[in-house]
């Protein structure tokens, strides 16, 4: 029986708070109460909005939890290379494009049209002459956007130009130990981003190589990425890569019933730690579902 590996993946743009905790409690516990490994990654790719000192504090964060990871953490900015990689074998599949345009000119936009999670991008730069393409591409700033249709064309199984790798009969499915098997459904995001302007890969295609690469069996995360789990299924097949089975939890608010978020000032684990709360108890209350006031559970 395949052993069980978990991963907690912050990204260090702020101090963690209580919503981290119970997310890295929840991944942490699903691989040690089978005996597996819990890995610690860092997503630090942001490189104009990371820092080393967050990256420190959620180490402490994290021990005074009582949570322990297993082996080196990792740095998605010591990675690069992989994602470049992928990139381009993606690109040799005819299956990326780059993309000039702003989000002010795609916000303005008014002919975009609404998936199930969100406005989609109404295509712009998917039809610019090769010529034209090759002249901008050298000269300008550009994201390089995956054309979902040519990689839904490729996917389908009676697809002639189907890569070996990617060979599967019927639907893609994933399966999630809340909802059951999920049908993917990619065409709800458009053409993401798979490279971005300011950084070598996106989320979606950064968290699926690591994944990877690291033997990640189960990721444990918040319901508000559940959506993106579409997306990244269909880059696992596009790669050949295994896919994890996947648990996404209810996420926690305050008693507004607003979600937890950095940018919104949630309370910090660090200034718990000051004010001198003993974080093993906290994680334990966190596992009893027991939540501090001023706390609740919320749907994504």
């Amino acid at each position: 029986m395949t052993s069980v590996v978990a991963r907690f993946a912050p990204s260090p743009t702020g101090l963690l708070h209580i919503g981290h905790a119970w997310s890295a409690i929840l991944s942490h516990d699903r691989a040690k109460g089978a005996g597996g490994r819990f890995l610690l990654r860092i997503e630090d790719i942001d490189g104009t909005r990371s820092r080393s000192d967050y990256i420190d504090a959620i180490e402490r964060d994290l021990a005074w939890l009582g949570l322990d990871w297993d082996g080196p953490v990792l740095l998605q900015s010591e990675r690069l290379d992989l994602y470049g990689e992928a990139i381009e074998r993606l690109k040799a599949m005819g299956l990326l494009y780059p993309c000039f345009c702003t989000r002010a000119e795609i916000a303005a936009s008014l002919s975009a049209p609404h998936g199930d999670a969100g406005p989609l991008y109404p295509g712009t730069c998917r039809h610019i002459a090769d010529s034209e393409r090759a002249r901008r591409t050298a000269g300008e700033e550009h994201a390089w956007r995956l054309d979902l249709a040519r990689a839904l064309d490729m996917l389908d199984p009676a697809a002639e130009e189907m890569p070996d790798q990617a060979r599967h009969d019927g639907p893609l499915i994933w399966h999630d130990e809340l909802a059951g098997d999920v049908v993917a459904r990619p065409e709800m995001h458009g053409d993401v981003i798979l490279a971005r302007k300011d950084a070598p890969a996106s989320y979606h295609l950064a968290v699926t190589i690591d994944d990877a690469a690291q033997g990640v069996t189960h990721v444990v995360r918040g319901g508000d990425l559940f959506a993106a789990t579409h997306v990244h299924r269909l880059l696992q097949a596009l790669l050949g890569l295994p896919t994890p089975i996947y648990r996404h939890h209810v996420l926690l608010a305050d008693d507004s019933g607003a979600r937890l978020a950095k940018r919104n000032k949630a309370p910090t684990l660090q200034a718990m730690r000051g004010a001198g709360i003993d974080g093993r108890a906290l994680a334990d209350d966190l596992r009893a579902g027991r939540l501090p006031i001023g706390f609740r559970t919320s749907e994504a």
